[in-house]
């Protein structure tokens, strides 16, 4: 009996003790967590700072560039000849450079039409035959615009 009565009071002895170190450990747990996650946040904004000191800000494009878009274009390729192809197309050029933008642009327009229809789709097929397109329009446009153009971006793409 004596030993019944001493594990009788022994035990909400234990269970206190036992609730008491789970208090104490999910306290530690959290600040710990806390500390860490500081510590992660510290780290990553500093990170942050030093990647964007390296990181310059660069554009090629002065505050006196516009974009002059060109329109839709939709012409038939060369082979096969029931394959068509829309493109929408913008040029960059230095403000007041061109006399005449629309007259220019109806050029460069008329110019890329007549291109288009000389391709065939296997010169436009993969990322390999688009930047080739684009170089290729680029240097149509440079020689419409007689230099005056500084880059072609090509928004849209469709062929059908």
């Amino acid at each position: 009996m004596a030993s019944d009565r001493t594990f009788r009071s022994a035990g909400p002895r234990w269970l206190l003790l036992l609730a008491a170190l789970t208090i104490l450990a999910i306290g530690v747990g959290a600040v710990s967590g806390l500390y860490m996650i500081s510590r992660v946040e510290q780290a990553v904004d500093e990170r942050k700072k030093v990647e964007e000191e390296q990181v310059q800000r660069v554009t090629s494009y002065g505050a006196d560039a516009t974009v002059t878009n060109l329109g839709t274009m939709v012409t038939n390729l060369a082979s096969p000849s029931e394959v068509w192809v829309r493109l929408e197309a913008s040029i960059v050029v230095k403000a007041g450079a061109l006399t005449n933008p629309e007259a220019v642009s109806a050029e460069i327009r008329q110019d890329i039409v007549a291109y288009l229809r000389t391709l065939s789709v296997a010169q436009l097929e993969g990322p390999s035959g688009l930047s080739h397109l684009r170089e290729d329009l680029a240097e149509r446009v440079q020689v419409r615009s007689r230099g005056q153009a500084r880059d072609l971006f090509i928004e849209t793409l469709v062929v059908q």
